[in-house]
């Protein structure tokens, strides 16, 4: 029998938006919304117990990530376009449109990426951090080093788009979990 995707916690179910697929191994539990397109990778888990986890549309969690929340104070938003690449950690934080989050980046409570931005690969952004719109933030604790150029920005659309594809040929969207959870239209 195949294990579970979609788990409720304390009778509150994922909701998935037309096109999404999650990875067998994935677990997207509880209070969780999976936008249009998006996709959750095969060992990622998002974890919406405590608050609510929201992602937004053709946003792709990848592999062995962790998407969780901060109890009573801090959800994860996640926005449109949004990349989170293997082995990262986002918790309790705000993530705009159209963001990379490298692999094995950690994103903690509070901390706000603005639209446009890239996380390197290893960076911690810490606590309550504020990163504005179009920068690239490196190292621990992560700090702004530069403008993304116009290339870089394409990139962004790029990524999200390929994972889209990607999730197509993996199985497409998800429609029997073997488990509890409710897919809208």
């Amino acid at each position: 029998m195949t294990a579970p995707r979609l788990l409720d916690f304390e009778g509150t179910f994922p909701r998935l938006d037309s096109g999404v697929f999650v990875a067998a191994g994935a677990k997207v539990i509880g209070e969780v919304q999976v936008g249009a397109e998006s996709s959750v990778w095969y060992n990622a888990v998002v974890r919406g117990d405590v608050c609510p986890i929201t992602i937004g549309e053709r946003t792709n969690i990848q592999d062995l990530s962790m998407v969780h929340v901060t109890s009573g104070q801090f959800p994860t938003v996640i926005g449109d376009d949004v990349t989170v690449g293997h082995r990262a950690i986002v918790h309790g934080c705000t993530i705009g449109n159209r963001v990379l989050v490298g692999m094995g980046a950690i994103v903690l409570d509070g901390a706000v990426i603005e639209d446009e931005c890239i996380i390197a690969a290893g960076a911690l952004v810490t606590p309550g951090t504020h990163v504005p719109a179009g920068s690239m933030v490196m190292g621990a604790p992560g700090k702004v080093v530069r403008a993304l150029s116009p290339a870089e920005r394409a990139d962004l659309l790029r990524s999200a788009a390929h994972y889209v594809q990607m999730a197509r040929r993996h199985g497409g969207p998800t429609t029997q979990m073997g488990g509890i959870g409710t897919i809208t239209p």
